[in-house]
């Protein structure tokens, strides 16, 4: 092969690796683009739950739905939120889960409380989940995806457009390249950053922050997860370890109910 003969495989992996290196800005959690307004996100979040309502049945436990409403309440009125509009639902579902959707929706499933055994350990996993709302990091996502998608379609439009051959693969290639390089591991800041803010939150709330560490022992019991390379959520060993590091300042700002 000559010099100037271009290797569709090896010029894939470069311009995969060129998203990737483009999108890394050390601990920040997204591109820095804001494609998306706080209407539109409201709207898609409140379609989302729609959706969601006619899919996934509520469960029946009104001890579930209790203690969901009851600890989203808290953390909500420790944020400086209206709880008053948001509205929270428990479904039956086995996952091990909760959600807090813009359009002030909070949805927890069944599968979270065989792990979360107090109302601390739940407002752990809530207060995390409201703590993506408060940072914008569904904004962030969304951005971030419409931004990658229309940069790797661009780029194997042109690619196919210059008549280099295999336009297809390097194409397909660039969108892997995209995924594992430049959105999970923003997804992985953005959890680590929800930590944070969600530790916080809990412990201006009246939860005792240790109770965090205390879930994600418990959750190790869930199952196998993937590697932390291929994963949107830190491993459970790294979350553990993040969340000790940051148990002081949570701890300082503690205040039993």
């Amino acid at each position: 092969m000559s010099s100037e003969t271009v290797c569709p495989l090896r010029l894939a992996a470069a311009l995969a690796a060129c998203l990737a290196l483009a999108g890394c800005t050390g601990n920040g959690t997204g591109l820095g683009l804001n494609l998306v307004s706080q209407d539109q996100l409201a709207d898609m979040g409140r379609q989302d739950w729609q959706r969601l309502l006619a899919t996934t049945p509520t469960s029946n436990n009104q001890s579930y739905q209790r203690r969901a409403e009851q600890v989203s309440m808290r953390l909500l009125r420790a944020a400086g939120l209206n709880a008053g509009e948001w509205e929270v639902r428990v479904f039956k579902d086995d996952q091990v889960n909760a959600f807090a959707l813009p359009g002030q929706k909070i949805g927890v499933y069944e599968g979270l409380f065989n792990y979360a055994k107090t109302d601390a350990q739940l407002a752990a996993v809530i207060g995390h989940e409201i703590a993506h709302n408060l940072q914008g990091h569904a904004a962030e996502r969304v951005s971030t995806q419409m931004a990658t998608e229309a940069g790797t379609g661009i780029l194997g439009a042109v690619l196919g457009a210059s008549g280099i051959g295999g336009s297809d693969l390097i194409a397909a290639a660039l969108g892997t390249g995209a995924q594992y390089g430049l959105i999970l591991p923003y997804s992985r800041n953005q959890e680590l950053e929800a930590d944070r803010i969600g530790l916080l939150m809990m412990a201006r709330a009246g939860y005792d922050p240790q109770a965090a560490i205390e879930l994600w022992q418990n959750m190790k019991e869930a199952g196998a997860q993937p590697p932390t390379f291929l994963s949107t959520h830190p491993g459970t060993e790294d979350r553990i370890a993040a969340l000790q590091k940051l148990m002081p300042e949570a701890k300082a700002a503690y205040k039993p109910s």
